[in-house]
């Protein structure tokens, strides 16, 4: 009678499981979604995203860059004079902080490091200074309202041979990936201000019987931006962009001497590109050359440029020349994913403990700890999970070897060690264990890595009588 009564609690238990889950499973989740344009980074896309840190990283370092970190924000009024609000819809995120001042979330890096450079009065050090930044940045007018960016600056020279210089970098860097092939390099030029103001001119001219047929959109933006059609996606829109004057032929002297030395450096670096007169950018910053950098899919990778005349327009008395450029990590993710190349894992665990009651855990925690000070990539299980749960994390992450401890193993100080890749299981005293680990994956496998190591103590200056 007791097993029956037994067999029919264990029944009506096991029925309200069953009927929590089914509830659970169908309750409404009421969770505001991620808003659109944004990501979520989980770890898979981080071993992508640090990947390509530490390639362009490289990269620079190779070639003097130093990193710089700005605000994510700026004062509202500052962006206006690059990104005025009555000319395009550049989206900017702006709202009023507790001190009551418009503040806005940076569309991109640019701005803020010339402020930076202007208000630091970095142009009294020696020139150029070539800055890269590894940030975010925040735009509502994209697809990606969110795009994480990698940007590199080069303020104080203005040589064509640093734009040809900045294009390289990156060539270089995507070949070393694999995506060298089947990038294309697209060229123009915004040449100098005046120039340009004849180049709206003729623009205009070009256009004047012509509004009719641009796409709505255009044709509204068209009245205070003569630029709109060569940023339409409409496809006669582009065509019509395609069959407008090139700014080239309005290039005085100077301008086309830069633009003919900036090529000369290209080919003399052995990059193939293409000269594309309606190629140009909404931000309103940029003289002389430009460029942009597509892959296969003609998704944009890379934006670079010329900007001489930035720090006056966001209130420096005195102009300072400047070279820059943008890379879209996102886009890069996306094109090594769909190519079906993945990154080596570098954080490889060779001991992973599972362990089950608290009594194990009072030995697997130390004992884990010690591990990992003799130069064992170790990980140790310490929550509550069942020992399957425990097991299939364990595989999950490739660990090489698992020990097994549970209550008669800690007592008796005997452990069960499986070598995953090999499905061999041997038993292990505790005392043992970590120079049997050691034996079994080689000494020159130990990481002793830690990056305090890289601190070195310095003499305080001596104060000046």
């Amino acid at each position: 009678m007791r097993k029956q009564l037994w067999k029919d609690r264990k029944k009506c238990y096991t029925k309200s499981i069953i009927a929590n889950k089914f509830r659970i499973y169908f309750m409404e989740n009421t969770i505001e979604p991620r808003l659109d344009g944004t990501r979520d980074m989980f770890p898979e896309d981080h071993k992508y995203l640090t990947f390509l840190k530490k390639v362009f990283r490289h990269e620079f370092r190779k070639n003097g860059f130093r990193r710089i970190s700005t605000p994510f924000m700026e004062e509202t009024s500052l962006l206006r004079k690059i990104y005025p609000e009555n000319s395009n819809k550049y989206g900017l995120y702006h709202f009023q902080n507790s001190e009551d001042i418009d503040v806005s979330l940076l569309p991109s890096a640019t701005v803020g490091i010339m402020r930076a450079y202007v208000e630091n009065e970095v142009f009294e050090e020696l020139q150029p200074v070539y800055y890269y930044y590894m940030e975010r940045c925040f735009r509502q007018s994209r697809a990606r309202k969110e795009q994480y960016v990698i940007w590199g600056e080069i303020i104080g020279e203005s040589d064509p041979i640093i734009d040809a210089q900045n294009i390289y970098m990156i060539h270089t860097a995507m070949q070393k990936i694999g995506l060298g092939e089947w990038l294309k390099v697209r060229i123009n030029s915004y040449g100098a201000q005046k120039e340009m103001d004849k180049y709206y001119e003729e623009l205009e001219s070009f256009f004047e019987n012509k509004v009719g047929v641009m796409s709505p959109e255009t044709a509204e933006a068209y009245k205070t931006n003569k630029l709109a059609p060569f940023f339409s996606e409409d496809e006669d829109d582009r065509i019509l962009a395609g069959s407008a004057p090139s700014i080239i032929k309005f290039l005085k002297k100077d301008s086309k001497k830069h633009h003919e030395t900036f090529k000369m450096y290209l080919d003399d670096l052995w990059i193939e590109y293409v000269e594309d007169h309606t190629l140009f950018f909404s931000e309103g910053f940029y003289t002389n050359s430009i460029w942009q950098i597509d892959d296969s899919e003609w998704t944009v990778i890379a934006t670079g440029g010329r900007y001489n005349t930035l720090a006056t327009l966001i209130g420096s008395p005195k102009p300072y020349p400047a070279a820059g450029f943008s890379l879209d990590i996102g886009h890069i993710i996306d094109d090594l994913k769909s190519r079906h190349v993945s990154i080596k894992n570098k954080d490889q665990i060779d001991l992973y403990f599972v362990q089950l009651w608290d009594e194990a855990k009072r030995v697997v925690f130390p004992l884990s700890l010690e591990a990992r000070a003799k130069g064992i990539n170790t990980m140790a299980s310490l929550g509550t999970p069942s020992i399957k749960e425990q097991m299939l994390k364990a595989q999950r992450i490739g660990s090489t070897y698992v020990v097994l401890v549970g209550l008669m193993e800690a007592r008796n100080g005997i452990f069960q060690v499986r070598n995953i890749p090999a499905g061999t299981q041997e038993e292990v005293k505790k005392e043992d264990l970590i120079d049997y680990i050691i034996d079994k994956i080689g000494e020159d496998k130990l990481d002793f890595y830690e990056p305090s190591r890289d601190l070195q103590q310095n003499e305080a200056p001596k104060e000046v009588e």
